[in-house]
């Protein structure tokens, strides 16, 4: 009887192990949900999705009067992320145009390859193709971080694959944020990132803004 009872409370220690294991970001993906239930997203949308380059630009709408903008960037998410949560990403806001920053955090490690990068975005564009086949979709380059420096190759190896991927793909753009953000030195500039050299302030979403503006749908 004892050990029947031991059993038992192991199973229910096993269970509870399980549950607490919550896949990385379900609080994000939780908090856009009842953000939707609060106050329903617009319809016919550009959707917005990748990184904290997304996350931090919380006055997005600001910087692209007359466009209808959901943003759902969620800091320190990988290609790998935007995968997994795809379903909850894309499909529910039905948007008319998808703007993708992400890949950043991939490569922010020894252990990934540029090619797993390219990799990763070929396998988000296939879902993003097998929900539908014409809706228009953007990758913004992965962009210069001077605290990453030491991955620089990486990301531009990442952005010419991923760029060359695009250019044979039908209602898809690569918009090339990089080199308007170095310097004459050919560095980035550090007066348009925030202290941690890692996101940027205004003068850095300044740039993209001009960048950016010509690829949005009306």
């Amino acid at each position: 009887m004892k050990k029947i009872c031991l059993f038992f409370v192991w199973l229910s220690l096993s269970v509870t192990g399980v549950r607490a294991q919550t896949p990385p970001f379900y609080k994000d993906i939780q908090q856009f949900k009842e953000l939707d239930r609060q106050q329903a997203p617009p319809k016919k949308a550009i959707l917005f999705i990748g990184s904290s380059s997304f996350t931090k630009w919380k006055d997005v709408s600001d910087y692209f009067p007359g466009y209808a903008i959901i943003n759902r960037g969620f800091g320190g998410s990988t290609l790998k992320d935007l995968i997994y949560y795809f379903n909850d990403l894309v499909p529910v806001y039905r948007p008319k145009q998808i703007v993708i920053y992400c890949g950043e955090n991939d490569l922010a490690n020894d252990q990934t390859p540029a090619d797993s990068a390219i990799s990763r975005f070929k396998q988000l564009y296939s879902l993003i193709r097998g929900y539908n086949k014409k809706v228009p979709v953007d990758f913004i380059s992965i962009k210069p971080s001077p605290v990453r420096a030491k991955y620089f190759t990486k990301a531009q190896e990442a952005n010419a694959g991923i760029r060359a991927f695009i250019a044979t793909r039908k209602h898809t753009r690569f918009i090339d944020v990089f080199p308007a953000m170095l310097g004459e030195n050919g560095k980035p500039m550090p007066r348009i990132f925030l202290s941690d050299s890692l996101h940027m302030n205004a003068g850095g979403y300044q740039i993209w803004q001009k960048i950016i503006r010509p690829y949005l749908k009306k």
